[in-house]
């Protein structure tokens, strides 16, 4: 606290508080950055194994690392209460049971979101799923039963568009994958119905994020249990000859530890900004990551190519910001929903979108 009556240290301490205030907004910005791009090459790369065909294996590995870091946490917080703050979580049955139905979106939501990330690339990959916004619309009149202003309409229209155009670029380049933009689609609208899920499971964790991560993965792990016996994965792990390769297991556990630190910064990054900033930040990551991604590749693109990846990006920064317009004219929200609303704006940080 400043002296009272001194007007040289008041100045001093509010600009020492901007100062910090600035840096550690900086921090958890750059930080969010770093560990969604860093998930999405490491995931790129662990799927993109020729010896190893099992995508459904790995995100199962995933959820478990997942699982296991949740276990971590709820240890260190007993042993260091001031520094660690998480929830002390105990399995239920009941609880299990009522995040079920999350549990089967979710699954899916991830798998086919690695799916498209293994046939489309990372330089792809931001207009292979770029649809989310489109189909939660959708779902939110068909579901829900809320509507949607013209405003919000056109900018989902400009998805659409950049979305059409990009999947146009990619067949004139021969580089096109329809089973990746397949399973883009299909991603995006798992993604949705994730977010509409979330609202109506939360009262059955509390309202605590973390308490659904827990439950969540530990019921993702059970689920995909007879799908990658189903698929003959199995089989291929047996056949994998880097099956006992340390290095092997460290990249695929990197992966899961970084699945599960996406959450956290994506929470941190509200907390400090605002989920709409959160959202900015996001369209802005993602195009950063498409650069990357061709200089890493050493592609040459078109401009329209390019332009497909703007006309995306630009029409899902303008929803937000339309939404957020939209909002404000409420005059009043309880801030139960507020909460909501916030983890809701977080939904995209689950797999580094």
């Amino acid at each position: 606290m400043a002296l009272a009556g001194s007007e040289t240290m008041d100045q001093d301490g509010y600009g020492e508080t901007f100062i910090l205030r600035a840096v550690r907004i900086a921090t958890v910005v750059a930080l969010y950055w770093f560990i969604s791009i860093t998930m999405v090459f490491l995931n790129n790369y662990l799927l993109d194994n020729k010896d190893l065909d099992a995508p459904l294996f790995v995100t199962f590995y995933q959820c478990l690392v997942t699982v296991g870091l949740c276990w971590v946490m709820q240890l260190l917080s007993k042993l260091c209460p001031g520094l660690i703050d998480f929830p002390s979580v105990r399995f239920d049955v009941k609880t299990s049971r009522e995040v079920l139905p999350l549990s089967v979106v979710f699954i899916g939501m991830i798998t086919f979101n690695n799916l498209c990330l293994k046939y489309v690339g990372v330089a792809f990959y931001t207009v292979g799923r770029s649809l989310s916004t489109v189909f939660n619309v959708l779902l939110s009149y068909v579901i829900l039963k809320q509507t949607t202003s013209f405003q919000a309409l056109m900018c989902c229209g400009i998805i659409l568009g950049g979305f059409w155009l990009g999947v146009d670029q990619e067949g004139m380049a021969g580089s096109l994958s329809w089973s990746g933009v397949f399973f883009g689609v299909l991603a995006s609208a798992f993604v949705s119905m994730n977010a509409i899920y979330t609202k109506k499971v939360m009262p059955a964790v509390d309202g605590n994020i973390w308490k659904l991560s827990y439950y969540n993965n530990i019921n993702a792990c059970i689920l995909f249990l007879p799908f990658i016996l189903m698929f003959g994965e199995l089989g291929h792990l047996s056949s994998f000859s880097r099956l006992t390769d340390l290095g092997f297991w460290g990249m695929m556990t990197l992966g899961g530890v970084f699945g599960f630190a996406i959450g956290y910064v994506t929470g941190l990054q509200i907390k400090y900004t605002s989920p709409l900033t959160h959202n900015v930040s996001g369209t802005a990551k993602a195009c950063a990551q498409t650069v990357i991604a061709v200089v890493y590749n050493s592609s040459s693109k078109s401009m329209l190519w390019w332009t497909s990846n703007m006309m995306v990006l630009c029409g899902s920064s303008a929803y937000t910001w339309v939404k957020s317009l939209e909002m404000k004219k409420i005059p009043y929200r309880d801030p139960q929903d507020s909460a909501k609303e916030k983890l809701l704006a977080g939904e995209k940080g689950n797999m580094g979108v």
